[in-house]
């Protein structure tokens, strides 16, 4: 058994549905962990007894908090983070769809996949629903850099067999061949999964879509992940390309594709009557705030997905988001919700990051927080990484002040220690 002591915080539900306190936090805290999985959290005093003769590690001044999920991550557009110019379109155009087709390569993605999962460590990311290219070759490398690390990473080739150029598209018979392939290779393979991944809807023909819906039909198991209702020029042409439909997500929901394991990235411009819809189904939203402001998308409703019932997670959209960091996105989640006079509460942010995340991805009875039973995805945070924060913390009066602070000036370097599974993983 492994004893770590120190301060310690995490999320037991969502913090803006509930009455009275939805987290938990310790400041003399002591985590147990055993065989990979939390064995006990709680206050110091009332767990030492059951240490026996298991050494503890003291990391008094630290704070441990769950992995942060990302529910939204683009693999294969890692080299063309902060690319500038453009809207969303024309940034796929000049940007994107040249960097995607390195990926035929499979050198080329092996090396970018050990990257991508280390930097996603770093910043303290543990588990990931991400989009590969095209490519098989490409979500191959990504899931066998992963499963090194013992990582919970679920991702997918892009489907497009249309407005795409040359080497970046597929067919119905070939994305259905690489996609079979990858789930039997793949999916379930230690904490691994496969997502369906239709890249848009602007990307997929009605017959690419229905083959789609057919798939994740034939394997219940799997999830989805697509984008939605991202950006104004997207959702017109989107509806000049399938004129029977009654708005962009109906245009998924008649081919299937809108369920409980079903993850759509974005939806800055739905309303009331497409949020009903989506928690009517189950599926869940994830909110790209770096990206949306990067490309000029928009300011997500949050407070109106959320009141709906709609789940929700958070998402960097690496490389349209401008930072691996979960912490950074939280940060620039708030002020989203200031431009649209909402405030983000900083126990709600932390919930998006951790436990929301997990429940959109329909694994909170795995990850998301340090619950005795759930599998240890940790991290130890360093409140002092910098002078300007050490100097802000310690005026810090409440916990939501710390955690706001945190996701206001916090980035990579708060994360010194990411343990997957109960393994050390990442050190700074």
């Amino acid at each position: 058994m492994q004893a770590y002591r120190a301060s310690i915080f995490h999320l037991e539900d969502d913090p803006s549905t509930i009455d009275g306190e939805a987290h938990a936090f310790h400041a003399d805290g002591l985590l147990l962990v055993e065989d990979g999985r939390v064995v006990a959290c709680g206050a110091y005093a009332h767990l030492a007894d059951e240490l026996g003769d298991t050494p503890v590690e003291d990391l008094t001044g630290k704070l441990i908090t769950p992995g942060f999920v990302d529910t939204h991550i683009h693999f294969p557009q890692v080299d063309m983070i902060a690319a500038h110019g453009e809207q969303l379109l024309d940034w796929l155009e000049r940007h994107t769809f040249p960097a995607e087709a390195a990926f035929a390569d499979r050198g080329h993605a092996e090396q970018t996949a050990e990257f991508f999962v280390e930097e996603l460590l770093r910043n303290g990311t543990t588990s990931a629903l991400v989009f590969g290219s095209v490519h098989r070759v490409s979500v191959e490398a990504l899931f066998a850099a992963a499963l090194k690390r013992d990582m919970r990473l679920i991702a997918g080739k892009s489907l497009m067999d249309r407005n795409a150029p040359p080497g970046l598209t597929d067919t119905v018979e070939t994305g259905r061949a690489d996609m079979e392939g990858l789930i039997a290779d793949w999916h379930g393979k230690g904490r691994l999964g496969y997502a369906v991944t239709p890249r848009f809807a602007i990307s997929c023909s009605d017959a690419q879509l229905a083959m789609a819906g057919q798939v994740l039909a034939e394997h219940p198991t799997v999830w989805m992940q697509t984008h939605l209702s991202e950006n104004i020029r997207e959702i017109v042409d989107t509806a000049v390309l399938f004129p029977d439909a009654a708005d962009y997500l109906d245009v998924y929901d008649r081919f299937g594709l809108v369920g409980d394991r079903s993850v759509f990235a974005h939806g800055v411009h739905l309303q009331g009557d497409a949020f009903q819809r989506l928690a009517k189904a189950g599926s869940a939203v994830a909110f790209c705030p770096t990206s949306n402001l990067f490309l000029g998308s928009g300011l997500f409703p949050l407070e109106s997905a959320c009141a709906h019932g709609v789940k929700v997670g958070i998402g960097t959209d690496v490389g349209a988001g401008t930072s691996f960091s979960v912490l950074h996105t939280l940060g620039e989640a708030y002020k989203v919700g200031q431009l649209r006079g909402e405030s983000l509460d900083p126990l709600h942010a932390f919930y998006l990051a951790t436990l929301g995340g997990a429940r959109a991805l329909g694994l909170e009875d795995e990850i998301g927080s340090l619950e005795p039973g759930k599998i240890a995805d940790f991290l130890v945070l360093d409140l002092a990484a910098t002078p300007l924060l050490a100097r802000r913390l310690a005026a810090a009066k409440t916990l939501e002040d710390r955690l706001f602070a945190l996701m206001v000036l916090g980035d990579d370097r708060v994360v010194e220690r990411t343990f997957v599974a109960g393994v050390e993983r990442h050190r700074r």
